[in-house]
């Protein structure tokens, strides 16, 4: 993972302190995980998305992130739940070890194509046949504020929808095109459109996508 994608210092100090607004649809998660499914969050923050299902019955909720602030807070908000510092982007689990894969607002904190890349192939490998990936991240927006970002820093990072934040880091905002080619190797189950407030307060378009890890195939097939 590059010091791009991963920008230790602003999500280790800030990141605790931003309030994160997705909403986590358990009826549609209930279509496809039951409350005995080991479901992983990465990049889990402080716990909020494992909290609310665990107040909703789930049990068996492990969070990984990369900010030891970030886990620490989690920790002390929900200590029935397992939160695990990473050092790398590598998930300390078997292949095809669990249910369900938690990723919220975490692809707009990985700017670059190959970091993204690299994250759902190793989300792939930990999901079982089957297991669902759930999504939830931010479209490229409409509003001229958000218009000006892109053009400016497209030259800077070659990619449109990077951008710099006054505060410090950079973030990403995602052209539909693209998500589709960056889960091309799972089935998508459903896509939602949402509306959610960014971490800096501002109201914006979102995606919630949901998808699979294709089963196996058989040497016969």
């Amino acid at each position: 993972m590059s010091d791009l994608d991963r920008q230790f210092e602003y999500w280790n100090t800030a990141g605790p302190q931003k309030p994160f607004g997705h909403p986590l649809n358990l009826q549609r998660m209930s279509q496809w995980l039951s409350p005995e499914s080991w479901i992983l969050d990465f990049g889990c923050g402080y716990g909020r998305c494992l909290g609310a299902l665990f107040d909703a019955g789930y049990r068996n909720l492990t969070g990984f992130d990369l900010s030891p602030a970030m886990i620490a807070a989690a920790r002390e908000r929900y200590p029935e739940i397992s939160f695990q510092e990473l050092h790398t982007a590598t998930i300390p689990l078997p292949d095809a070890s669990v249910d369900g894969v938690l990723l919220f607002s975490v692809l707009t904190c990985v700017p670059t194509n190959d970091g993204q890349r690299a994250l759902l192939a190793e989300l792939q490998r930990v999901l079982r046949p089957g297991g669902l990936l759930y999504i939830s991240d931010l479209w490229l927006q409409p509003d001229e504020r958000n218009l000006d970002r892109y053009a400016r820093d497209e030259s800077k990072y070659g990619v449109y929808g990077v951008f710099d934040l006054p505060e410090g880091v950079t973030v990403r905002h995602h052209d539909p095109k693209w998500i589709e080619t960056l889960t091309k190797d799972f089935e998508m189950l459903a896509l939602d459109h949402v509306e959610v407030l960014t971490m800096n307060q501002n109201p914006a378009q979102a995606f919630q996508w949901f998808g699979s890890k294709p089963a196996m195939k058989s040497p016969t097939q």
